[in-house]
């Protein structure tokens, strides 16, 4: 039996999956990757993203930080792949209990998933720093400079940037449907950003499933692995 085949099995015989996703999830609907060769790093910036997707660059050059925001962050016109799709129909069906991801591009929601857990916030919820008033992605993407708000309040993107904490209710829940599941499956990510890739530590199970194009650190933790691009893996359910 392939790993395909056994994922399968795998996949049919639980109704208590837990999915942990990462950059590789969303590429696939043509959202770049920070680490690819052709992505985020190699770009026409003074700064590395990492730079300028923190906390203290967002306070001190608010309109530079907003103009690699807009640039490169707001792919409001990306569409749920296989992979997307397919983890809303097996929540549909009773099987997933819960998405786990580091994306703030919203495409699970998209595709259909109900209990998504966004480690690292979402694009789509900016809310004004003075009178708290919420704006969605495309006014963001909209506006010039600084989007400030009618109060005059400056806007922020509700993104968990560099130097910042993760919201420790998410963190809570993603540890109890983890430390619950049947089955983990972790995809496109090559769990390298912590405290995110911490959380695999509290799986208890013995099906742990790694989809993922290149090695990472956990392989040798893991009971399958599929060294294949994620939606033809999901696209085989």
């Amino acid at each position: 039996m392939n790993e395909i085949e056994r994922f399968k099995e795998l996949v049919g015989n639980s109704d208590n999956i837990v999915f942990f996703g990462g950059a590789g999830v969303s590429t696939e609907s043509g959202i770049p990757d920070f680490r690819s060769v052709d992505g985020l790093y190699n770009q026409k910036y003074d700064y590395p993203p990492e730079t300028i997707l923190s906390h203290s660059f967002y306070l001190y050059h608010t309109e530079e930080f907003y103009r690699f925001y807009r640039d490169k962050m707001l792919a409001l016109d990306a569409e749920p792949n296989m992979a997307h799709k397919k983890l809303a129909e097996l929540e549909q069906k009773g099987k997933l209990k819960a998405v786990i991801t580091q994306n703030i591009d919203g495409l699970h929601q998209k595709a259909g998933s109900k209990e998504v857990l966004e480690l690292h916030g979402s694009v789509h919820r900016n809310y004004c720093q003075k009178c708290h008033k919420l704006y969605d992605a495309r006014y963001i993407l909209e506006s010039e400079g600084i989007p400030t708000c009618e109060c005059g309040g400056k806007i922020k993107p509700d993104v968990v940037l560099y130097e910042e904490g993760l919201d420790s209710r998410t963190l809570q829940k993603s540890i109890e449907y983890i430390s619950n599941a049947d089955i983990l499956i972790i995809g496109g990510t090559s769990l390298a950003v912590y405290p995110a890739a911490g959380l695999i530590d509290y799986y208890r199970g013995n099906k742990l499933v790694l989809i993922n194009k290149s090695a990472t650190p956990m392989d040798s933790r893991a009971d399958l692995i599929i060294h294949e691009s994620i939606g033809k893996v999901f696209g085989a359910l």
